[in-house]
């Protein structure tokens, strides 16, 4: 059992960094619904995906989800990337979960293929090796929410981020990992009151039940989340990387086993980090005084 452990908890190696990823490198990604934008300076190793479908409110459509996962794919093999903000371009909203009028067009057996398509993208995204943190400057409805679910961490605008799993209002069900990581967020009962009801929820009232990290009050630019977000991703950038990034595994896995099997894959990821310079890097800074130069190995 360890052994099968210890190898599906290795880290990726070797990590590739994929082609130009400034804000400013590609224009004709203006056009893209789903844009990658690497920050630098001392925000360098902050990753951003912007969410810019204005026409849709960021509805989860075919060319959307298309355009995620492709961005996903190539970010994950990315050395350089440290943590990763989801945000939106769109004013007011995160993302309005399904694009229904889409859907409609769709039979039967279509709907089933693409809502597991879904369920694998917000399975993309909680798998993804580095922090993720969700910035909701304003509406995260059905599958929005279940996307902010999906990342490690979530900051909202306490009064504009309006967020709920609403499907059952609309004759749905959540499908997209929602009956599953609201109850491991807030635990069972509050899960199941929040989804029989869709009831919906201002961003202060979400901190309040544990469902969002931080609220906070929306500026006139309506990005007030986003800039505590990318706040909270600086205090991780000091940190090791490769530390940071298995302290995520052992505790995706080990939240999923019992105590004495996540002991285990605690150990397992700690062996890990044992041969790395990092490590050494981290002892050596504390024992001269300084601050430590990690470089993720």
């Amino acid at each position: 059992m360890l052994r099968a452990l210890t190898s599906a908890l290795r880290l990726p190696s070797p990590w590739r960094p994929h082609e130009a990823r400034g804000c400013a490198a590609n224009p004709a990604a203006a056009n893209r619904e789903i844009q990658v934008c690497a920050l630098t300076g001392p925000d360098q190793g902050i990753t951003e995906i912007l969410m810019n479908r204005p026409s849709a409110r960021n509805a989860l459509g075919n060319i959307f989800v298309s355009e995620l996962l492709e961005a996903l794919a190539q970010l994950r093999e990315d050395r350089q990337v440290r943590v990763l903000i989801f945000r939106s371009g769109v004013k007011g909203v995160f993302c309005a979960g399904a694009d229904l009028k889409e859907r409609e067009q769709m039979s039967e057996a279509e709907v089933g293929v693409f809502v597991q398509r879904l369920r694998g993208l917000m399975n993309e995204i909680a798998a993804f090796p580095a922090p993720t943190i969700a910035a909701m400057d304003g509406f995260a409805l059905g599958g929005g929410l279940e996307l902010a679910l999906a990342c490690d961490l979530r900051v909202a605008a306490a009064s504009s981020a309006v967020m709920g799993l609403i499907e059952t209002t609309r004759g749905l069900l959540p499908g997209a990992g929602g009956t599953q990581r609201l109850p491991r967020c807030l635990g069972v009962a509050l899960a199941k009151e929040l989804i029989f009801t869709g009831r919906r929820l201002s961003g202060a009232q979400a901190q309040a039940l544990g469902l969002v990290n931080h609220a906070v009050a929306q500026n006139e630019e309506g990005n007030a989340a986003y800039h505590r977000a990318r706040a909270l991703a600086q205090e991780i950038l000091p940190q090791a990387p490769i530390a940071v990034r298995l302290g995520k595994v052992a505790i995706d896995r080990g939240t999923e086993v019992d105590i004495a099997s996540g002991m285990a894959i605690e150990g397992i990821c700690y062996a890990q980090n044992i041969p790395t310079r990092d490590r050494l890097e981290g002892m050596a800074a504390f024992r001269e005084k300084r601050p430590p130069r990690f470089v993720g190995e």
